[in-house]
């Protein structure tokens, strides 16, 4: 084997266990992926992104001081060339669709084998896009539905929705914008737009309908 072809990976998850287990059977399955770094949290994978250099970012949907969503728009703010591979437990198809358009490469849920993880490794690797195979399906409907008419849900942007997502885990103002790394006055503008957009009159009613439409899980 010669250097061209080993994977290098960060590997970005709240969870120090998850982190260590997963770098571990990720090398033991495949003789070509390397673990050149590990992040508890979302401003640390894009500083290690930044310093590192990985072929591969596997990231969580949450993390504690930046989410997968804020580190996906942060990494390609400043246009490292590296893939994005989003692992995470929530297997709800508009998680999937917000991380696709946000920039991810790829998107795996936590409940596939790790043999699958690896197949989208080298997929997202080798300029593909990879999504499990268990909503792959549901994502291109989603998706096509998406770019045919925006109403509902896909009428939010991916931000928009980060912010629905927010209030809807019952986050006021101040701790969304701390969580999403937004002003206040933003996340206000956001909410208004949200409200416009869905039709919606107060945050009481925001919260109510993340959590009718499975956002806030």
């Amino acid at each position: 084997m010669i250097e061209r072809d080993v994977v290098r990976v960060v590997l970005a998850d709240d969870h120090t266990m998850v982190r260590r287990a997963l770098s571990q059977v990720l090398e033991q399955t495949s003789d070509r992926i390397r673990v050149v770094g590990q992040a508890s949290d979302g401003m640390e994978a894009v500083r290690l992104v930044e310093e590192v250099r990985p072929d591969v970012l596997i990231v969580d949907y949450n993390m504690p001081e930046l989410d997968g969503p804020g580190v996906i728009a942060a990494v390609r703010k400043r246009e490292l060339p590296v893939k994005i591979l989003v692992l995470t437990v929530h297997e709800d198809v508009h998680y999937a669709v917000t991380m696709l358009e946000r920039g991810a490469d790829g998107f795996v849920v936590k409940s596939a084998a790790v043999e699958e993880l690896v197949t989208a490794i080298d997929a997202v690797r080798d300029d593909g896009t990879y999504i499990s195979p268990k909503i792959a399906r549901q994502v291109q409907v989603q998706l096509e539905r998406a770019r045919k008419k925006r109403s509902g849900l896909n009428a939010l942007s991916p931000r928009e929705f980060d912010v629905l997502r927010a209030f809807g885990c019952g986050m006021g103002i101040t701790e969304c914008a701390r969580q999403l790394n937004l002003s206040k006055p933003t996340v206000a503008t956001y909410r208004s737009r949200i409200m416009a957009k869905l039709g919606l009159k107060s945050t009481a009613e925001i919260i109510r309908y993340a959590l009718e439409h499975g956002v806030a899980e």
